[in-house]
């Protein structure tokens, strides 16, 4: 089988890394990152067990990235501190500081994989993965915020353009401030390759006039579920075209997909995703997506 790859977001997922939390998460200062009133380190960590399980249960391999106490308390969030492409990962430098050296577990997993670079995001560029879209296998959506700047996106045009790739940018808002998070997939999850579920008012209107025109449905994620979870009901992964996994407790988002001829997983998430403000796909790095 191919090693890796991935230009689309929902193509049946094949292989993916994951970091299994452990010491750094469960002794994580929640002051220090951010981290919401519903927080429980140890109880984060057996939310996680029945996330993970739930991926394998989809056949996905996980490549396994392990907690060994080096307090890096957000690097279960591998969807961030890397990008793949086709022709290699790229390894990306995260804008939230406290998170910067999570790059360097990235770079080493795929070494002892044997899986190229293709580049990195060198300083004073950001970009991290959660404000990255596949929107076909040419075309890279980037979102400009607190996390990812204009430099970053300017490197990795250049990195792109020789394989054809084109990158297009648009405007985040700042919607909760600096030490929030608020990247491009907070407010769009593709869930197939014409369908999408976005959260219309924070979505940058060019790029919501952009998905209309490539004929991409998109379903209206419920406004009350999407503020009761600071936006994580509509952080959802999907494991092939039409399903999904999602965090627990938001049935009328969950209808929703469902009613576009979805299948829906859910798992208990308060005192992971809820509190450390990211979800199911935060939780994954696709190392390689593939059609059957």
């Amino acid at each position: 089988m191919t090693a890796y790859g991935s230009q689309e977001m929902s193509a049946p997922l094949k292989r993916v890394l994951m970091r299994r939390p452990g010491p750094s998460l469960e002794t994580a200062d929640p002051a220090k990152w951010h981290y919401g009133p519903t927080f429980d380190g140890r109880k984060a960590v057996g939310q996680y067990a029945a996330f993970a399980r739930l991926v394998e249960k989809s056949g996905t391999e996980i490549l396994w990235l392990d907690d060994h106490g080096d307090g890096l308390a957000d690097a279960m969030f591998t969807h961030d501190p890397s990008l793949m492409s086709d022709h290699g990962a790229i390894l990306l430098r995260m804008g939230k500081p406290l998170r910067v050296a999570e790059t360097a577990l990235h770079e080493k997993a795929y070494a002892e994989r044997q899986i190229p670079i293709l580049g990195r995001i060198e300083a004073p560029g950001t970009v991290e993965g959660g404000d990255c879209i596949w929107l076909d296998a040419k075309t890279l959506i980037v979102g400009r915020g607190v996390r990812t700047n204009q430099d970053g996106i300017d490197q990795l045009t250049t990195m792109l353009a020789p394989h054809g790739i084109s990158v297009l940018a648009y405007d985040l808002p700042l919607w909760q401030g600096e030490e929030a998070c608020l990247h491009l997939m907070s407010v769009i999850s593709p869930l197939a390759g014409d369908l999408a579920l976005v959260f219309a008012p924070l979505l940058p209107a060019a790029f919501y006039q952009f998905l209309k025109t490539r004929g991409i449905r998109l379903i209206e994620a419920p406004a009350d579920e999407f503020h009761a979870s600071n936006g994580l009901s509509l952080n959802v992964l999907p494991t092939r075209p039409n399903a999904v996994i999602m965090v627990e407790g938001f049935p009328k988002t969950k209808a929703a997909m469902e009613a576009a001829g979805c299948t829906v997983e859910t798992f208990e998430a308060d005192a992971l995703c809820i509190a450390c403000e990211g979800g199911p796909t935060c939780l994954t790095r696709p190392v390689l997506r593939r059609a059957a």
